[in-house]
């Protein structure tokens, strides 16, 4: 069921409120297992999670205090549904189902594909060994994946001299340069017996699953017997072989001693974020790993699941004989993942299988670690760069800029909105819209007057911290607007400047002084690069509020809204007139005019009439409010 929530949206941060509409929701969740569907402003699906108990669960992101991840996450719900089901295991499996569906932005993403070449024997009559990078359900034999293409690489072309299948396109009447060559059994010009096919086939199939002893041994036989019989050029070629063996099949360091393929999962969580490793263990060798790295909401086991199930879901994803996992996935998750895949989920006790485990664990860590180390760094950074933008502007060091833009759709819409950057990095909670309401045209110095006057009145009634600079993205005229509102009217001494965009509107500089000089930043520093950061980010902010606003409140959604007016009506109404105050004041004859019935027109005059006297109204209030 969707709900439709009417919230003020002057003045809000990162979220809207609808705590009643939500308490309401919650008081009717069943204690029962299944999935809920969380939903923004917009009705967007921005998060899908499972629970033993939708009533508990559903409940503690409300009830409860979160941080990282999961605050913003909640700052962002205005709406939920749950779907109920039978059992846990019907909930993980309907989970991974909407997350594949709807793509939730704060679920977790995994990228389309391994990135990472297989060898294939295809299903033909006459069957081909080629490189690919997708596996399908096409009845071929997929092997790998391999470390990188040059692995693979050669790998086939070894494959292609000692057990050769179909090189050539088919039947052509005459052998192909491959059968010369002996990489071709002959489906050029003859048939091939199925059975000289899977012999290929089988030796194959045991050489790609580490069986390459007795390869080898022939091949050094064959070797030897070719030099003795001094044909070098037949043993150079062997020896070729031998190499290639070597440097692919070979060129991993053997880790167990048996031959099942089987992948490692492990974790490390902290400070809010996963890492997780995956080991690809294949012919008894450690093959490749995988990394992935990024925030979470729920709690480490559970996205854990979600991430198996999912990394298995994949385009090109080949599925081993065993998977191992930390002691921290439960056995009902295990058995879950054994039905779906048809895999054994085992946690190893001892051994290589365990040593793996370990390994894995203490690379997440390491990955997380550096991550942080990372983020340290750009702190660092970005207070630097606070410090060099207060050193051009010759002020005392800088805590927290405001910054503001305003947006319009020729002249209509007015919107202007405020960013804020504390150490140098945004601070999304401080972040306010705002809806012009003393500015019916677009009128930069008047915009900025309301917005600064608006902003700064209500920062002194609530006795709240001011910036230690205010940026204005339209230069002059909206930085000595401010400096009029803020000197003149509010008795403030905030340093106010403007962000100077060149002509392809890029940041290009900071004015600033009584003459509006340009300081000429270094477009290298740090400095230059935040400026350029909160330029953007203000842009940006104030684009998507018009938007929100403008197709809410376009005069064409309007004039639909009345009844009679289809299509056509509407087009001719926004030809002639193209504003709402235009149409109320045109009389209703004047309407009949333009091919309106009597009735319509009169309906038409009397609703859009009201709407205007409602938009009147609000800002008569709002004025009312602003002199108290």
């Amino acid at each position: 069921m969707r709900y439709n929530l009417t919230t003020d949206l002057t003045e809000t941060g990162g979220g809207l409120v609808a705590s009643e509409h939500i308490e309401h929701k919650l008081a009717l969740l069943p204690g029962m297992p299944g999935c809920y569907l969380m939903k923004d402003i917009n009705g967007t699906i921005i998060y899908v999670g499972k629970a033993k108990n939708l009533k508990n669960r559903v409940r503690s992101y409300f009830k409860s205090s979160h941080e990282g991840k999961t605050a913003q996450l909640v700052s962002h719900i205005v709406d939920f549904e749950t779907i109920i089901t039978s059992t846990d295991k019907e909930a993980f499996l309907l989970e991974i189902t909407l997350i594949q569906k709807h793509q939730p932005y704060y679920n977790i993403k995994l990228k389309r594909g391994t990135g990472y070449p297989y060898i294939k024997v295809t299903n033909e009559r006459d069957p081909r060994i080629i490189i690919a990078s997708d596996v399908k359900k096409d009845g071929g034999y997929y092997f790998g994946p391999y470390p990188n293409v040059y692995a693979a690489e050669e790998t086939l072309h070894f494959l292609q001299k000692v057990y050769p299948l179909r090189r050539c396109s088919g039947y052509q009447g005459r052998p192909c340069l491959y059968y010369h060559m002996g990489q071709c059994l002959g489906a050029c010009f003859k048939e091939v017996p199925e059975s000289a096919y899977e012999e290929q086939i089988k030796r194959i199939k045991s050489f790609l699953n580490g069986n390459t002893a007795r390869v080898i041994k022939h091949l050094q036989t064959q070797m030897s017997e070719a030099a003795d019989k001094m044909e070098f050029e037949r043993a150079a070629d062997l020896r070729d072989q031998l190499h290639y063996i070597d440097v692919t099949v070979e060129k991993q360091k053997i880790i167990s001693n048996d031959q099942t393929p089987r992948d490692i999962f492990n974790f490390y969580m902290d400070k809010g974020w996963l890492s997780i490793q995956v080991f690809f263990v294949r012919q008894a060798r450690l093959m490749k790993r995988e990394k992935r790295l990024f925030p979470v909401v729920s709690t480490a086991a559970e996205e854990m699941q979600t991430f198996i199930m999912q990394f298995y879901n994949r385009k090109n994803a080949v599925l081993p004989r065993e998977i191992l996992v930390p002691a921290e996935i439960d056995a009902d998750s295990r058995e879950t993942i054994e039905e779906v895949l048809n895999v054994p989920v085992n946690i190893p006790q001892r051994g290589v299988r365990r040593d793996l485990m370990e390994m894995a664990s203490k690379n997440a860590r390491l990955v997380l670690e550096e991550k942080f180390r990372l983020l340290e760094l750009d702190e660092h950074k970005t207070t630097g760069a606070m410090q060099e933008i207060a050193d051009v502007l010759g002020l005392p060091p800088i805590r927290r800029i405001e910054a503001f833009d305003h947006s319009h759709e020729q002249g209509a819409d007015l919107v202007s909105a405020m960013v804020v950057f504390e150490e140098g990095l945004p601070n999304k909670k401080l972040y306010r819209k705002y809806k012009l309401r003393t500015v019916d045209h677009a009128d930069e110095t008047a915009s900025t007057m309301e917005v600064i006057r608006r902003r700064y009145t209500r920062l002194l009634k609530e006795h709240a911290d001011l910036p230690d600079l205010i940026l204005m993205d339209g230069g002059a005229i909206q930085m000595n607007a401010a400096k009029d509102v803020l000197e003149n009217e509010l008795g403030l001494a905030i340093p106010v400047a403007g962000m100077v965009k060149n002509d392809h509107h890029k940041t290009a500089d900071l004015m600033f002084g009584e003459q509006d000089d340009h300081l000429n930043l270094d477009p290298k520093s740090q400095g230059f690069y935040l400026l350029q950061r909160i330029q953007d980010e203000v842009h940006r902010f104030a684009i998507t509020f018009h938007r929100q606003l403008h197709n809410k409140n376009s005069l064409s959604s309007r004039l639909d809204q009345i009844q009679g007016v289809g299509p056509k009506t509407r087009a001719k109404l926004l030809k002639k007139y193209g504003s709402l105050k235009k149409i109320a004041a045109a009389p209703t004859s004047e309407l009949h005019e333009l091919g309106l019935a009597d009735t319509v027109a009169q309906t038409v005059h009397v609703a859009v009439a009201a709407m205007v006297a409602g938009e009147a109204q609000q800002s008569l209030s709002y004025l009312d409010r602003q002199q108290q």
